[in-house]
């Protein structure tokens, strides 16, 4: 296979032990959120001067930084936008995500050293949308997910040469077009369009007459499946060499309100299989592994290669793996210093995985607390202590347990 192009890899920052992940683990660029105008108003998110921090560390990486604007933004909320755009244009961000002409219109005029990219909650689905998006300023779309392979490739080729074209490959995928959802708000008053999402799509309905209070009658496919509007994620990393061959110059994974852990390890398995695409050679199978390793539902290859059909079995995460420990010091024998996450005992069998290291087996032995006392099983949480690894790996590493949906 000939080599292609490699496109960005943008990956999600919630917060900041999430960006550092991204960091570490092959990000080109990550997006994040200040505490307002962010779609994922239950992340973490950034303050003023996390925004700030978030900026500079990334860009001492060589990684851009793409700041969500893109919630429907009340008077009382727009009014608040313009000291923000330009707090944002004083820091040094390198992009605005905006979901309608009136934030492209005030970076234009507050944050004029920023790039505007348009959400994918604009629902563009063809290439004229893109042109006037284009010619109103935008230097990027973020194409709706609804999308197949082939219109992807027809508003690459059509739209105007100098835009860009971002697609998600990976990670949650929405039962109503481009995350327009009004049933979160009618439930829950929690607004999907407003980053809030309860995500009811993914609970267990039944039906209850009128005149039967209280008698719930199930709702069910032909099997008994009973989660009638549910829908699997999105993973495309078996596809990366098409979306390029499309012409796709971003690859976005969703996820900013998921585990740091999530965030490494989809972007690992992202970076090698983006590399191992442009690069003409197959991507090797541990890092293909790592989108399993994660916590995700069922997957699907989304709208890319047709509609996906309603899923209807069980919501349920897949949680095959825990994290139990965070490497944050290891000199050149393996001699590493570790923050507990979840308890473990020695002789347990564990995995470790890092940035560009593969994952590689062990059995735990004996620790040391930090004080040099033996430890055969580190209890409290966040708590540092000393383990002897096989072999050195960078800080950020990860050592986890297959424990199925523990």
């Amino acid at each position: 296979m000939a080599a292609m192009g490699k496109p960005e890899l943008l990956s999600p920052a919630g917060d900041r032990e999430r960006l550092e992940m991204a960091l570490a683990y092959g990000a080109d660029a990550v997006y994040l959120a200040g505490n307002a105008f962010g779609m994922r108003a239950f992340a973490g998110n950034f303050d003023r001067e996390g925004l700030r921090q978030a900026v500079a560390l990334a860009h001492a990486r060589g990684v851009r930084v793409h700041v969500t604007c893109n919630t429907l933004a009340r008077n009382t909320e727009v009014a608040q936008l313009p000291e923000y755009l330009e707090y944002l244009d004083g820091i040094g961000t390198d992009v605005v995500i905006a979901a309608g002409p009136d934030v492209l219109d005030l970076c234009k005029r507050y944050a004029s050293h920023v790039q505007v990219h348009m959400s994918t909650q604009t629902g563009i689905t063809n290439y004229e949308m893109a042109r006037v998006w284009h010619e109103l300023g935008a230097s990027r779309v973020i194409l709706a997910r609804e999308l197949s392979l082939d219109e992807v490739a027809e508003i690459r080729a059509k739209a105007p040469k100098g835009l860009e074209v971002e697609a998600f490959v990976h990670g949650a995928m929405c039962v109503s077009w481009s995350g327009r959802c009004l049933l979160s708000n009618y439930l829950t008053g929690r607004d999907a369009s407003r980053g809030a999402c309860a995500q009811p799509c993914r609970y267990q309905y039944a039906l209850m007459e009128e005149k039967r209070p209280g008698e719930y009658f199930p709702v069910f496919e032909k099997n008994g499946e009973t989660f009638i509007l549910n829908s699997r994620d999105m993973c495309m990393i078996d596809h990366l060499p098409e979306l390029i061959q499309a012409g796709v110059d971003s690859l976005k994974i969703e996820g900013r309100a998921k585990s740091a852990y999530y965030t490494a390890m989809t972007t690992a398995a992202y970076r090698h299989a983006i590399d191992a695409a442009a690069e003409g050679t197959p991507l090797d199978p541990v890092w293909r592994a790592e989108v399993d390793k994660v916590s995700h539902r069922h997957y699907s290859t989304g709208f890319w290669f047709g509609q996906p059909g309603q899923y209807t079995d069980s919501a349920r995460y897949v949680r095959d793996w825990q994290v139990l420990a965070i490497v944050t010091a290891c000199d050149g024998l393996g001699n590493a210093t570790l923050s507990l996450r979840n308890k473990f005992a020695a002789g347990d069998a564990l995995e470790v995985v890092g940035p560009d290291v593969p994952a590689f087996p062990m059995a735990a032995p004996v620790m040391r607390d930090m004080d040099g006392f033996e430890l055969t099983e580190p209890k409290r949480p966040q708590m540092d202590f000393r383990m002897k690894l096989p072999r050195p790996v960078p800080p950020l590493s990860v050592v986890r347990a297959c424990r199925p949906n523990s």
